[in-house]
């Protein structure tokens, strides 16, 4: 790599965003240079299957899906850098990303680097992700028909997830660690009207049982402090995510979660950068929205560097 070549444009990411955005500016001519991070391929590489990204009828392992992407990409001129972006200097006409020391830059660059799901920070929690822990209940409830599952969570998010795996589960137990929910009333009154639900109050997971695939949970009563163990085949987290903005906050224009703030497009509050993926989605959080707004980053970017 050349670090002092002068890039079109840079990406920051590689999950589904940031390289459909690749594959779009190098077809385009925009040969550009994708900062991928220490690991590529964003979430999907903790996704063992993946059967609802468009093409794949017989469904695609997640890491085989991002490795496509990105020789998809090299193919047609992008070039990778596999280390972490560091902080930005995107003031000037000539934008400026740091990997540690090194500078590269650019004329315009898409932010893409997309949002990392809360964990509980247990045993066996990272082991087990995409093997029976999953963060997305849209993209891996049906692997759950008639079985056992839990979610962690009392918010809107936990109360949605935790209704929708019941169109399969058989059992589902929503985990509370409060003995309240932080989820609207409309939301609430939905779970607690369904009968496949038992919400388990004033709760917290210790711990992951399973060895290839999750055979249930340690769980206490943090009123009781009695402690048991709940059989079953899947556990969801639904405790939120943090977007990955903390190397170029203060940039751009976020809002006090940290997404950062875009119009009808991609553009972001400074001209001549584009934001693409769960950086800025914060509802629909999907491989296949996210490759979606990377089209549309590195469209608007095309454009901006025509006019």
């Amino acid at each position: 790599m050349n670090e002092n070549k002068h890039y079109k444009a840079i990406i920051i990411g590689s999950g589904p965003a940031g390289l459909t955005a690749a594959i779009y500016l190098s077809r385009a001519a925009i040969k550009p240079l994708v900062i991928a991070g220490s690991k590529f391929g964003g979430q999907l590489m903790w996704t063992n299957d993946v059967e609802n990204y468009p093409g794949f009828h017989e469904g695609v392992k997640g890491p085989v899906l991002m490795s496509n992407m990105l020789k998809q990409a090299e193919k047609f001129g992008t070039e990778v850098v596999y280390d972490n972006a560091t902080k930005v200097d995107l003031t000037g006409k000539v934008k400026k990303v740091y990997v540690g020391d090194v500078e590269y830059t650019a004329d315009a660059v898409v932010l893409s680097s997309g949002a990392s799901p809360r964990m509980l920070d247990i045993p066996s929690e990272q082991k087990l992700i995409g093997r029976g822990v999953s963060t997305c209940a849209t993209c891996d409830g049906a692997f759950y028909k008639d079985k056992i599952v839990a979610v962690v969570g009392g918010g809107d998010s936990a109360a949605e997830e935790s209704t929708f795996i019941t169109k399969f589960a058989s059992k589902v137990y929503l985990v509370v660690r409060k003995d309240e929910m932080r989820a609207s009333k409309i939301m609430q009154d939905r779970v607690k009207a369904n009968d496949k639900i038992e919400i388990l109050w004033n709760t917290q997971v210790q711990e992951v049982l399973g060895d290839q695939t999750v055979t249930g949970i340690k769980i206490i009563n943090n009123k009781t402090d009695k402690v048991k163990d709940l059989d079953l085949n899947g556990l969801f987290l639904a405790i939120g995510h943090t977007p990955n903005s903390e190397f170029f906050k203060g940039s751009v224009q976020t809002d006090d979660a940290g997404y950062v703030v875009s119009g009808n497009k991609t553009q972001t509050s400074v001209e001549g950068v584009f934001v693409a993926g769960e950086l800025v989605d914060h509802k629909y959080k999907q491989a296949v929205t996210s490759a979606a707004s990377g089209c549309m980053a590195a469209l608007d970017l095309e454009k901006y560097l025509e006019n």
